[in-house]
């Protein structure tokens, strides 16, 4: 049966940027200049999920949804306009989530995880150069992505060292224990930071994002024609 795909709409304060968040599904997440360019630029990205959902065990129900729905409109902030991309909460961010919820949150955001490593696995070191990302090649994407969640972590109280993101081993175990800390946060109803106060549901979301959105810039960026 054809589900609706729930979207909100992040609106930046100057309106120069509109983001198109699809919530139940983290890292499916499109901006553009007006919310009728990101809603064709999520839609277009829906074939480019479909991997991540099958990482998930989860194609199926991501085949079903056939249609956007529009849920909630809400106001970004600066960075939602600066950067195009989402940094405000919506309504459904700060909803609280059963342990099944989460659970299936952290399931795709593993699973973002893994694209992201199969993707720089088989891509070329040199990057096709151009306006996103300038002049950055592979590694630089992938130490820039890896770097940015260290960040991230430090909020859930994960202080993994930069040197070991870079190892096998090192960034394996930093992933599970980034996993075990969301779940120890979820377990006591906090939030992510001490200041950022950042919902779970949009921590994960968050991550999940930029990991398949560099894996995505990896992808059109590729030199090696696979």
């Amino acid at each position: 049966m054809a589900n609706p795909l729930r979207v909100t709409i992040e609106v930046g304060p100057k309106g120069k940027k509109v983001i198109a968040v699809a919530q139940d599904w983290p890292g499916l997440e499109r901006g553009a200049k007006t919310e009728e360019l990101a809603l064709e630029r999520l839609q277009a990205y829906l074939p480019r999920y479909a991997p991540i959902a099958a990482l998930a065990g989860m194609d199926g129900e991501f085949a079903a949804n056939t249609a956007l729905n529009i849920v909630e409109h809400y106001p970004g902030v600066g960075s939602t306009d600066f950067w195009g991309i989402s940094f405000a909460f919506s309504s459904i961010d700060k909803q609280p989530m059963s342990s099944e919820e989460l659970e299936r949150e952290l399931t795709l955001m593993r699973a973002c995880w893994s694209f992201f490593d199969m993707v720089r696995a088989r891509v070329s070191a040199e990057m096709q150069k151009g306006t996103r990302g300038g002049g950055k090649d592979r590694d630089d994407i992938v130490r820039h992505t890896l770097y940015a969640e260290l960040q991230w972590a430090k909020m859930i109280g994960v202080l993994t060292p930069g040197a070991e993101m870079l190892t096998d081993e090192g960034l394996t175990a930093h992933r599970a224990a980034y996993c075990t800390a969301i779940r120890d946060y979820h377990a006591q109803g906090k939030p992510a930071g001490k200041l950022a106060k950042w919902p779970l549901r949009y921590l994960i979301r968050h991550t999940a994002y930029h990991a398949l959105d560099h894996s995505w810039e990896m992808e059109d960026k590729n030199l090696a024609g696979a």
